[in-house]
């Protein structure tokens, strides 16, 4: 019979290989969504395959580039800035020591200057990771709260929820990028065929691009709510086994809940999943809750608090 630490393990690497099939996945995904917004745009000014192509070339370009440079792209919109030994020795030593218990390369790490407490993590794998913690929460939290919130972002390198996370943060912008041009295209540029002359026979095309430039966005933002609230779970509880202190990290997410300043200025829509509890004010409502990205705090609390 298989013991319960060996279950463990399993379960553990399953996961793991979930994340990177889950991730190629989502990169074909995207780059379909991405193809079929150049056929229409191509097929309205009578290139659908010329239309195709460039979508093709730019789908691959870009998730070449997310890969590759996604994690400094994030760090640089979000204004992070490297973090040294010298500059904050219980830092570093604290992420040093977790890296080694969760068996993995040290991560990188940064620091936004930010009144509000929050983390997150971000790269293409653990050899190429980093942690990222507001000033906030090194000022605000505790050590045990503080090594809480590090080891969940560390639980996020090592089941390569980084590499998920990151892909969704720039496919979701390409997304919006092209429909948006799509639109403006349309609207301000007309629509005619390639001998100058509006074809009468693209109505219903243009009409289906349109559509599609103005659903493209929503159908990434539902595609970004594949990140599953169960990583937050997940990371939770993998982040407590690294301290062997659950209620370090319960603690700290009890003082993000009632933190009266829970906005990060540098956040926005498209990387708000990345962070450890959502960055951006909290909006009420039934609709809100349907598309949140992050499980309810107080679960959260509530399954830390009963290991």
């Amino acid at each position: 019979m298989r013991s319960s630490k060996a279950t463990e393990r399993v379960t553990f690497y399953e996961h793991i290989n979930a994340n990177k099939l889950r991730s190629f996945f989502l990169l074909f995904v995207f780059s379909l969504l991405i193809i079929l917004i150049g056929f229409l745009f191509g097929a309205v000014y009578g290139s659908p395959i010329g239309g195709m192509s460039v979508a093709f070339i730019i789908a691959i370009i870009y998730s070449l580039i997310g890969f590759y440079a996604g994690d400094r792209m994030i760090l640089a919109t979000s204004h992070a800035k490297p973090v040294t030994k010298k500059d904050d020795p219980f830092l570093i030593n604290t992420v040093e020591g977790l890296a080694i218990a969760a068996g993995i390369q040290v991560p990188k790490v940064y620091m936004i200057e930010e009144t509000s407490i929050n983390a997150f993590a971000t790269g293409r794998d653990p050899k190429h990771a980093s942690i990222t913690v507001t000033s906030g929460a090194r000022k605000r939290l505790s050590r045990t709260e503080l090594e809480g919130v590090l080891a969940h972002e560390m639980s996020h390198i090592g089941n390569y929820d980084i590499r998920f996370m990151m892909l969704v943060t720039i496919l979701v912008g390409v997304v919006a990028l092209m429909s948006d041009a799509m639109l403006r295209s349309f609207f301000y540029g007309g629509h005619r065929g390639g001998n100058g002359e509006r074809r009468g026979g693209n109505a219903i095309l243009l009409v289906l691009a349109i559509v599609l430039a103005i659903l493209a966005p929503i159908i990434a933002q539902l595609i970004r709510l594949a990140v599953s609230r169960q990583r937050e779970f997940l990371a939770d509880a993998t982040g407590a086994k690294l301290t062997r202190y659950p209620p370090g990290l319960a603690s700290a997410l009890g003082k993000i809940k009632v933190d009266h300043d829970k906005v990060v200025d540098t956040a926005n829509k498209a990387t708000a999943h990345l962070y450890i509890e959502n960055p951006l004010r909290n909006v009420k409502g039934r609709i809100n809750s349907m598309f949140a990205t992050h499980p309810p705090i107080d679960e959260r609390i509530k399954r830390l608090e009963a290991m």
